[in-house]
């Protein structure tokens, strides 16, 4: 009997009613948090919760995204408390809980980017001019995107975003072309290795030469490879990729025939690099239509500018491709499924798959009228 321990309802439960919420910790979210109980507080992880009142919350890590998912319990769960008066025999009831926090895994939500920054785009004369644009700072952005810390810089760097004191700049995608364009060009006539070239001596000639501000090359070379002491290991393939998008971005409503495509793309990227141009770089932005006489055509047709709803990104695949073979479908769902099983997932349930010898098709679960 004298380890029977008394349960009474503080007098604070009505006060107390909903203050409480239990979050069920994934495997390696509580790995993260039980390795650093001990650390000091500035090694310790950062977690913090980001949504307004019109979105789904969101947790995150330094580096991951975690969807806040309500789970209903089929027992209720008490919240006690031990009495201040006896903590050793009696615990007060301070709140009920019929549910409780589940975290899943999620992608970045980096869809709001774009919307928030239209108007803020940086073009070639906007250092001389120094015109009015849309003002979204780091700090802001960085607290309301919901992403993480290493998600929403990744997220800056594949969108084309530049920091320019301290506000967020995306810059036009012709402009963009032309500065790579130039630093290919260089590459070539100043004898740089693709594998240690001198960012110093790069962002110095695109500054004496073409007036490139020193920060916005700067960092458009940061995005393009891999700097280590001030020498650039170049992605040849990303910054050929990035040329060869721009010249597909044109041909949105007119397509263009492939092999007049791919040389144009090859003209732009010069001779030394010509070898670089395969179609595969751009997987996940285009269409592609075989005609009657054996050629084929291309129209531009970017994943990132398709809805970021599951459904209603399936509904614009299937209005403007009633069959879909696997390998051609599945680059338009990496941004919006965190690994090739939650893909599968959204295939299942979206998707009628069709088994042919030669490959497996999607057809959609619901008749849409075009």
């Amino acid at each position: 009997m004298s380890d029977m321990i008394d349960v009474r309802f503080s007098p604070s439960t009505t006060q107390d009613a909903g203050s409480f919420r239990l979050i069920e910790l994934p495997s390696e979210l509580c790995q993260l948090i039980e390795s650093t109980t001990n650390a000091p507080s500035h090694a310790k992880p950062s977690l913090c919760i980001k949504g307004n009142v019109a979105e789904d919350a969101v947790l995150c890590t330094t580096d991951k995204t975690y969807t806040l998912r309500s789970v209903v319990l089929s027992n209720t769960l008490l919240v006690t408390t031990p009495s201040r008066t006896d903590p050793g025999r009696t615990v007060n009831v301070r709140d009920q809980l019929h549910e409780v926090l589940e975290l899943v895994p999620s992608v970045p939500k980096l869809h709001k980017l774009p919307i928030l920054l239209k108007g803020a785009e940086y073009d070639e004369g906007d250092e001389d001019q120094r015109a009015e644009f849309v003002k979204y700072c780091y700090n802001q952005a960085s607290s309301e995107i919901q992403a993480s810390e290493a998600e929403f810089q990744q997220g800056l760097k594949e969108k084309r975003i530049l920091v320019l004191d301290g506000y967020l700049r995306p810059i036009v995608p012709a402009h963009l072309s032309t500065i790579l364009e130039l630093i290919l060009s260089y590459t070539v006539t100043l004898s740089l290795s693709c594998r240690a070239a001198e960012v110093e001596e790069l962002v110095s000639t695109l500054a004496d030469e073409h007036e490139v501000p020193r920060e916005v090359s700067a960092q458009i070379i940061s995005w393009f490879g891999t700097i280590r002491e001030g020498l650039w290991e170049i992605d040849i393939r990303a910054v050929v990729a990035e040329i060869g998008l721009e010249i597909l971005r044109h041909h949105k409503q007119e397509p263009i025939v492939e092999s007049d495509f791919l040389s144009k793309w090859k003209n732009k990227v010069g001779d030394t690099f010509e070898t670089f141009v395969a179609l595969e770089l751009l997987t996940g932005n285009y269409l592609r239509t075989d005609d009657t006489t054996g050629g084929s055509t291309l129209t531009y047709f970017p994943a990132s500018g398709l809805p970021t709803d599951p459904a209603a990104r399936f509904a614009e695949l299937f209005l403007t491709k009633q069959r879909w073979k696997s390998n051609d479908i599945e680059p338009f769902l990496s941004d919006i499924a965190i690994n090739s099983k939650e893909r599968d997932k959204l295939l299942l349930k979206y998707a009628r798959a069709i088994t042919t010898p030669e490959s497996t098709w999607y057809t959609s679960r619901v008749v849409y009228n075009n």
